[in-house]
């Protein structure tokens, strides 16, 4: 994504400090909303615009005040078995829930090779990378997934029944950063729609299409008609077979199962935030694998082979007029290396809703370089 003209940049640390203010001011205890603003900030940090500073006021900001999203955390372990946990999250704050669950699946991974936990009645949780990436500062192999509310039509339909679902890897190599691949099985997620809301911009057609099959390009229609229910984002490969739609929409129906069926949980229209006509809680559904790699192999010797695949792969024969290939989670490396000494840019609409944040909370403390 483009830097929007007119972006101002903010240093990391004062936007993760703003953040974690904000969530203290909604009402989240200060070590929980510590974990929050951490969780945001790795987003911005990695490159992933969508989720970080601009998510603050559209999602968690206004379900709180709302009142359709908790601000404490009062999560419950339901079943716990040697390498297994089925935790209910209570409707409090994802972020919280989520990192519980990974440390719970890396300490049974620590304990038996493998570790698994589950959640149920959680709320959206920022990236489901930074939960991998925990797995990986211990050495193992982490898997994350979650639903989410209706936003994806399946392969040759036209109303939203699955959530963006993303299916999330981090593995550990020799190089300077993991493999790190977290994207939504949908050809695009709503947060991104949502950038493009922000930006004022177009987006390409075959992302989303209306009830009749049509493409629909404009951000601000798009995310009312998402809402409504006349309007589907597209899976992964694109509409019908011919570009394999099939196997997105495939790998967003697995999620969806991981993240709803082995708990219990909350699934598809279930998760739209109405009921009869009200707002309501997105009761929605997490997954957490840790694989402890010297279970199966000694970590060094894993590490040369994964980095060596990466290595292969990027050195391979470029297409004419390709510049380089890329691994996993290299991006999101050069993003960092990138932006560590400017911060996070914050465009025209984020200025606004932080400004707005701040003066309703009355954190007077903070001074931005815009006026929103």
């Amino acid at each position: 994504m483009d830097i929007e003209k007119g972006s101002v940049w903010v240093k990391f640390d004062v936007m993760e400090r703003f953040m974690r203010d904000v969530f203290i001011g909604l009402g989240v205890p200060k070590k929980e909303a510590a974990t929050c603003a951490e969780v945001l900030i790795m987003a911005d940090k990695l490159g992933f615009d969508s989720h970080g500073i601009s998510r603050m006021k559209p999602i968690y900001y206004d379900r709180i005040r709302e009142g359709i999203q908790l601000p404490t955390t009062g999560l419950k372990i339901v079943r716990e078995r040697a390498g297994a946990t089925v935790i209910d999250g209570g409707n409090g704050m994802g972020h919280v829930v989520a990192r519980r669950a990974m440390e719970m699946a890396i300490r049974k991974a620590r304990k038996h090779g493998l570790g698994m936990s589950v959640v149920r009645n959680s709320t959206h949780f920022g990236i489901a990378g930074y939960y991998s990436l925990m797995a990986v500062k211990e050495g193992m192999i982490g898997i994350t997934g979650t639903n989410a509310r209706p936003s994806l039509a399946p392969t040759f339909g036209t109303e939203n029944m699955l959530g963006t679902n993303p299916l999330t890897f981090g593995i550990p190599t020799d190089e300077k950063f993991p493999f790190l691949l977290d994207c939504a099985t949908s050809i695009i997620q709503r947060g991104k729609v949502e950038i493009y809301a922000k930006l004022g911009k177009k987006m390409p057609a075959g992302w989303v299409i209306d009830r009749n099959g049509g493409s629909k390009t404009d951000p601000k229609k798009v995310l009312q008609d998402l809402i409504a229910g006349s309007a589907s984002l597209v899976p992964l490969g694109g509409i019908g077979e011919e570009f394999s739609g099939y196997k997105g929409y495939g790998y967003a129906t697995a999620v969806e199962i991981l993240s709803a069926a082995l708990q219990g949980g909350s699934y598809l229209k279930m998760l739209s935030g109405y009921k009869n006509g009200r707002k309501v809680p997105y009761p929605l559904g997490h997954f957490f694998i840790a694989i402890n790699v010297p279970a199966f192999i000694e970590l060094r010797t894993f590490k040369r082979i994964a980095g060596s695949i990466l290595r292969d792969l990027r050195a391979s024969r470029k297409m004419p007029g390709a510049r380089r290939i890329f691994t996993a989670g290299e991006k999101e490396h050069l993003n960092w290396l990138a932006r560590r000494d400017r911060g996070v840019p914050i465009n025209r609409e984020t200025q606004r809703e932080v400004i707005k944040m701040r003066d309703e909370l009355g954190l007077k403390g903070y001074k931005f370089p815009f006026k929103g």
